[in-house]
């Protein structure tokens, strides 16, 4: 692999132009594709797995093909007002101030009907007389039309008077999300500073962000590209974005410091370009790969908006690691000493060896790195419990963790919309997401028997009497839960039907609607997040044992991969779960996580892992092949690597930090997970444990059995082919004079 990288390399940087052109042509051509197919009016839409709930769904639009669930008004909302001090809403006073407001409502524009809760014939007041309910029926309206409604109701219930609690419920619009803001716009910013003190050369920190502003640019335009042929959410775009642009970053960072680091040695810029990229690249191909694995295996949930937020991230991914292949080679080329530091090209242009040496010594003489590591390597017990201490403590709200497939009543706890809902849900029970009972078999014409059974059940607030199908074969039931669709009331009511659903004799029961799905999606997500976390620790240890050619390596990683997901999920649970960050995150809290979260983060920090993995461990481990000692191949290889590390990561965390500031809550919970698990593995794992464990296991770190070593392909990622291929070594080494900087 590292010839043919270092060949990929050599081929861009002599061909500038080329490539250039051709990834114009391939941003131009998305373009074409995004204009030419405009947008999607249709919204995506999630695919339902296999369940009880969706299979006794088919059966209830087979024999109920008129009854299924209504679909709800484009134009309607919900007036709900309740009484303060424990009045009665029939209290002449009270009365009399709903039905103003109820008047008022139908004098606003494109209001069609106003429906009457006292209407005896359908009413709609709790059983304590505290609360009532109107439906709002608005006509056809474009989209100004809505939000002028909308806002027009939203005045009214203000006006409500101190004796009565007025809130909103249902929308008449989609609330519109935002892909990007001036978080991630401040990260991005804050990225580059990190890269220019990395660098010391606002060039070579130019180049960098360059190169991945233009992956993203791509990957982006592919995502919405794709989004013309078949609808997307909008987090696929954002999870693409976000994922580009961190590493893309940091993908440029270690191939553009390895250049920088053969100009040093002596070598061509042509001959740099090509090592840089044969070396460093191979590290970039193998952390990219992993990430795409990591991100196309969310397939196996089987739910179409994840999978396309997984492929949407891999591509993103995909797009990054072929811009550092080919067009950071470009402007490398380009720049030539200009990457350098303006003190060091003057030292590289007369004396490669002695500025080679300056540099070194000036990167062994970072004194908070070199008594960092040798403090690890003296007591490795000692760094190593306190690490694990840490990232325990930080996962321990893991074990509060709740998730719902969705968040019904909107996922602002705050808002008026979700208010009305709880209300609803607290007077009249979970009447907005019912449960739909299908009973099946020779006695299903006995609907009394039925219902009665179904009555006395824990957790019910009422069922309609039964209908039957055309052929009778089969009867439908409405069930109101005493709890809203994620209360635990209603999912213990749902178990407790499917445990008893032959508890009526000649009569199977099954339960499904809106409500059910839900619960069984939940269960779904929870039984494909085990199968995938399955699923990534065997493939880690897989490509870590391909890499670095030992068994305690990988395990020492995939463990320390485990301990970053669990600090993940802590800290999210604490934040977006218990609202701990309230006043600073924006992103609407107080909310069960969402079921997709845990898997998305399992995917993306195992890439993530895999990256820092991957840029320390191998340069250790290539101290430790040229005959170092394991304590001082770790200290020579931390020293080297780790400021380049802690760069990456920082870079990783300014970014997802950024994201992070979203209003869109899947956005924002994504993002501040990864910036936990950024944390905790670079910092914590990589910096700390892996350095500490490698120290105390010694020479038995890198043992692999003799028989699996010669079956295991050799990645050659130190690039040892480059220094002994023909082409490698007939390259001269004389600078090219047209890029020297006086």
């Amino acid at each position: 692999m590292p010839l043919v990288l270092a060949w990929i390399g050599r081929f861009s940087a002599r061909h500038r132009l080329l490539v250039v052109l051709a990834w114009l042509l391939a941003l131009f051509a998305l373009a074409g594709v995004l204009v030419s197919g405009g947008s999607s009016e249709e919204s995506a839409s999630a695919s339902i797995p296999d369940t009880r709930a969706s299979q006794a769904m088919e059966v209830m639009n087979q024999k109920f093909p008129s009854t299924g669930q209504p679909e709800r008004a484009p134009g309607t909302v919900q007036l709900v007002m309740q009484t303060t001090g424990g009045a009665s809403v029939t209290d002449t006073d009270v009365r009399t101030q709903i039905d103003g407001l109820l008047d008022s409502a139908s004098t606003v524009a494109d209001v069609v009907t106003v429906s009457d809760p006292f209407d005896s014939s359908n009413p709609f007041v709790s059983a304590d007389m505290t609360t009532a309910v109107s439906t709002v029926i608005f006509a056809a309206m474009d989209e100004d039309q809505q939000h002028a409604a909308y806002d027009a109701i939203l005045a009214l219930a203000d006006t409500a008077p101190n004796t009565l609690v007025a809130e909103v419920g249902g929308q008449l619009f989609e609330p519109a999300t935002s892909v990007g803001g001036i978080g991630e716009i401040a990260g991005v910013l804050v990225a580059f500073v990190v890269l220019f003190l990395t660098f010391g050369s606002l060039l070579a920190a130019g180049a960098n962000m360059l190169v991945a502003l233009s992956g993203v640019a791509v990957g982006t335009l592919g995502v919405l590209a794709y989004g013309t042929i078949s609808p997307i959410e909008p987090t696929t775009i954002t999870l693409g974005t976000m994922l580009g642009l961190a590493v893309g970053i940091d993908y440029s960072l270690f191939i553009l410091t390895r250049f920088r680091a053969e100009l040093r040695d002596g070598h061509s810029i042509e001959k740099a370009v090509g090592r840089a990229v044969g070396t460093a690249g191979t590290a970039v191909v193998f952390a990219g790969l992993t990430v795409i694995i990591a991100l196309a295996g969310l397939r196996v949930v089987g739910i179409s908006f994840i999978t396309d937020m997984g492929m949407g991230g891999a591509f993103g991914v995909l797009v990054a690691v072929l811009m550092s292949l080919t067009l950071l080679p470009v402007l490398m080329r380009t720049l030539g000493l200009r990457a350098l530091p303006r003190k060091e090209r003057h030292l590289v242009a007369a004396v490669p060896a002695v500025a080679s040496h300056a540099a070194d010594e000036k990167r062994s003489s970072n004194a908070f790195f070199a008594a960092w590591v040798e403090f690890l390597v003296r007591r490795p017990v000692i760094s190593i419990v306190a690490g694990i201490g840490v990232l325990l403590i930080v996962a321990i709200p893991l074990l509060g963790m709740k998730t719902a497939q969705n968040v019904p009543g909107g996922l602002d706890p705050s808002s008026t919309q979700r208010h009305a809902y709880d209300l609803i849900v607290e007077e009249f029970g979970g009447i907005q997401s019912p449960l739909m009972v299908i009973a099946e078999g020779d006695n299903a014409t006995n609907t009394a028997a039925v219902q009665e059974q179904l009555t006395i059940l824990d957790g019910v607030q009422s069922v309609d009497p039964g209908v039957l199908s055309e052929d009778g074969t089969a009867a439908l039931f409405r069930l109101v839960p005493t709890g809203g669709p994620i209360d635990e009331s209603t999912e213990n009511l749902v178990d407790n039907i499917r445990d008893r659903a032959d508890m009526a004799p000649g009569v199977h029961l099954e339960v499904t609607g809106e409500t059910a799905i839900g619960i069984d999606m939940d269960a779904a997500l929870h039984q494909a997040l085990i199968k995938y976390v399955v699923v990534i620790v065997l493939l880690s240890f897989v490509l870590l044992t391909m890499m670095f050619r030992s068994l305690l390596v990988p395990l020492i990683a995939t463990l320390g991969y485990l301990l970053s997901v669990g600090a993940a999920f802590g800290g999210s649970v604490a934040v977006f779960q218990w609202g701990w960050l309230d006043a600073i995150i924006p992103a609407p809290q107080g909310d069960p996580m969402l079921s997709v979260l845990p898997i998305i983060l399992v995917g993306v920090l195992f890439g993530l892992a895999m990256d820092y993995q991957v840029f320390l461990v191998s340069r250790i481990q290539e101290m430790h092949s040229r005959g170092m000692s394991p304590k001082d191949a770790v200290i020579s290889g931390f020293k080297t690597s780790g400021p380049v590390l802690v760069a990456a990561a920082a870079i990783m965390v300014f970014v997802f930090a950024g994201f992070a500031t979203s209003t869109m809550a899947v956005a924002a919970s994504i993002a501040f997970g990864l910036v936990v698990g950024v944390l905790a593995d670079a910092f914590i794992v990589r910096m700390i444990l892996m350095p500490a464990m490698l120290a105390l296991l010694g020479k038995s770190a890198w043992w692999l059995p003799r028989w699996l070593d010669k079956i295991i392909p050799d990645l050659d990622i130190e690039g040892r082919a480059l220094d002994e291929h023909p082409d490698a070594k007939s390259e001269g080494n004389s600078q090219p004079t047209a890029v020297l900087v006086p």
